[in-house]
This record gives structure tokens, C-alpha cells and sequence, in this order.
């Protein structure tokens, strides 16, 4: 018994290092050719921009890489389970594990601890360092990559809070600057104040508003007060990023900031709830589909079947895209069809999550 006990935990370490070392290999090899297509897609841009070597390398590719490092991980796991456990199961070592006694939820137990491990760095990377490195790629994009020309936005409406709204005829994202600008504040349903003005710009320095050419109407009951100037400071409830009209920068929101947003969506009813709730819910849920995936990875090539491993391999890589193409679908119900972003971030993993279950109960005992 000590004999058979002192295998198992050998053959343990040994499943750990082979799923550990298939997974970095893996890794390593998508991400060098994510970043050869990637280079050869926008090497005109790149070109054409003014952008330094040093700013692409650091900026763009310092948030490109970690990005698609840690979202294809789950599914880069998925094949590197299938691929070396079809190996085993192809060199018959398999079946001596199960035939020592060792029941299949005891074989999974390796597999469950390195995944664990994997999941761990995920949800590290998913909460503290992914948001950091979007800013800096978010940031390369924006100013360089993206078309600058559309960067206004028309007849924004904006409430700050539950007695004071915002009005402009036009913002510019490039210069920060609001047109035919209008904030009026109401205790109830009674008008207290109304300021108006011609342009309205934000002070980067000081991290206030200054507003120009501006005249404000105080109301206190049947008695009314203008005042008028040509510049004047102010501190309102909203920054730049309130208007920006790019869909990249929620990504690149860490969790207090991406908390505080829909604290204030809460208020304001922009319509961008949504995404933020998708963004929020997914660096918290698809870490999960480490596990999910590699329990349908060890069921499904844990059998010997003719071919070798190329069958099981070729039946995950297509597993993989219905993965991908459920996710999107999923997002797409949430932004356009009313499902609650909670579920829409689920769905995919319980899902496959219970295809996962049905596998191992079927898998060869």
C-alpha cells in the first residue's frame, strides 16, 4: 500500500509538471505568433504614425501581450490537457493509474491542482495587472492608431447627481473642451440655479473646470439674481472620460475606478451600463473556465482511440472556437437583447461546465 501510495504521488508530480510545462510551451508559441500577425496587420499604421520603436515595444505590445496572454490561457490550457493527456492515454499510461486503484476523480486531482495554480495568476492578472497594461495600450491606440477625426460628441445629456444636470451642444475629446454649455441644479422640482455659457475646458493641472463667457441665474423663490463673467473655475461631479465616445476604455479601468463608474451610471443613465457590468463580471467569472475546460480536457482524451492525438486535438481545437463563438453570442444578447450581464458572463461556463460533467461520468473508469 505504501508502495502503491508513494506511485500515485509520483505520478502526480509528474502529471503536474507535464500540464504545467505543455501549457507555458503552448502559451509561449500563441503568443509569438499572435504578435507576428498582429505586426504584419498594422505595420502600415505603425508606419504612418509618429510613434517611436521604444513606444510600440513598451506601450502597445507591454498591454498587447499580457491582454491575450491572460485571455486565450484558458483555452491555451484546454489544448495543452488534451494534447499531453492524449499522449499518455496514446502511450497506454493511463490505464496502469486507474488499474492501481486509483479512482478517475483521484486521476483528476493533479490536473484540478495545477489548474488551480493557473486560476490563481488569472484572477491576479485579471483584477491588478490586465487593467494597468490596457491603460498603456488603450492609451498607444487612441492617440496613435485610432482615427482622430470623429472625436466630438453632439447634444450630451448628463446628470451628476439627483438635483443637478448637465447639458452641452458639443464636447471635443482631443482639446476637452464642451460647447453651449448649460448645468442647471434643482432642490426637488424647484430651480435653484442656472449657468450658461460659451465654452467650457478642463484644467489638467489644477483638475478643475474653467468656463468662459458665462451668466448664471439664481432663483430663490419669486426673487431672481444674474450674475455674468468671462472665466471662472468650478468643480463638478465629471471628468473628460465621462464623454469619451471610444469603447476601449472600460478595459482599462481598474476594479475601484470600474465601481465608482457604475456607481455614477447608477445616477446619470448614459446607457453604458451594461458594458461595465460585462466588464466587471468577466474579470471575475472566466478565470473560473480554467476548471471548467480542463475537466472536459482530461474526459474527453483520457480514452485510447485510433489516430492518436490527433483526433482528440482536433475535436478541442474545435471545442475551443464553440467556446469563443458562445462568449460572443452571450455579450451580444447582453448589450442588445436585454439579458442581465451576470448571466450573459455565466452561460458559457455553465454550459460547458455541464458538458464537462457529462464527459467525466462517461469517461473510461
Amino acid at each position: 500500500m505504501d508502495f502503491l501510495n508513494r506511485y500515485i504521488k509520483i505520478i502526480d508530480w509528474y502529471i503536474i509538471k507535464k500540464y504545467l510545462g505543455t501549457f507555458v510551451f503552448t502559451l509561449g508559441i500563441f503568443t509569438v505568433i499572435s504578435v507576428v500577425f498582429d505586426i504584419s496587420e498594422k505595420l502600415d499604421d505603425f508606419l504612418k504614425s509618429t510613434a517611436t520603436t521604444k513606444e510600440i515595444i513598451l506601450e502597445y505590445y507591454g498591454g498587447f501581450i499580457p491582454f491575450y496572454l491572460n485571455f486565450l490561457s484558458p483555452l491555451i490550457n484546454f489544448i495543452a490537457v488534451i494534447f499531453f493527456t492524449a499522449k499518455m492515454a496514446d502511450q497506454t499510461e493511463i490505464v496502469p493509474i486507474l488499474c492501481g486503484k486509483a479512482s478517475f476523480n483521484r486521476f483528476l486531482r493533479p490536473y484540478f491542482i495545477a489548474s488551480t495554480l493557473i486560476f490563481i495568476i488569472s484572477m491576479i492578472f485579471n483584477q491588478l495587472i490586465i487593467p494597468e497594461t490596457n491603460r498603456l495600450m488603450t492609451n498607444f491606440e487612441n492617440t496613435y492608431l485610432k482615427d482622430s477625426k470623429n472625436t466630438s460628441r453632439s447634444n450630451v445629456h448628463l446628470q451628476l447627481d439627483h438635483g443637478t444636470f448637465v447639458f452641452m451642444e458639443s464636447f471635443d475629446n482631443n482639446t476637452n473642451n464642451g460647447y453651449r454649455f448649460t448645468l442647471e441644479k434643482f432642490n426637488k422640482d424647484t430651480l435653484e440655479s442656472k449657468l450658461m455659457a460659451d465654452r467650457i475646458a478642463w484644467d489638467s493641472v489644477a483638475r478643475k473646470w474653467k468656463i468662459y463667457n458665462f451668466t448664471i441665474r439664481h432663483v430663490n423663490g419669486l426673487k431672481e439674481r444674474m450674475e455674468a463673467g468671462i472665466e471662472k473655475d468650478t468643480t463638478l461631479d465629471m471628468k473628460p472620460v465621462d464623454f469619451d465616445i471610444r469603447d476601449n476604455i472600460y478595459s482599462a479601468m481598474n476594479y475601484k475606478e470600474l465601481n465608482e463608474k457604475i456607481e455614477k451610471e447608477k445616477i446619470r443613465g448614459s446607457g453604458i451600463m451594461v458594458n461595465l457590468e460585462l466588464e466587471k463580471y468577466k474579470r471575475w467569472v472566466y478565470p473560473f473556465s480554467t476548471y471548467v475546460l480542463t475537466l472536459i480536457g482530461v474526459a474527453l482524451s483520457s480514452r485510447k482511440v485510433r489516430g492518436g492525438v490527433g483526433l482528440p486535438l482536433g475535436v478541442g481545437i474545435a471545442m475551443s472556437f464553440l467556446y469563443i463563438l458562445l462568449i460572443q453570442f452571450s455579450n451580444v444578447f447582453a448589450l442588445k437583447g436585454g439579458l442581465p450581464p451576470i448571466i450573459a458572463v455565466i452561460i458559457p461556463n455553465l454550459i460547458f461546465g455541464t458538458i464537462g460533467v457529462v464527459l467525466a461520468i462517461k469517461a473510461p473508469k
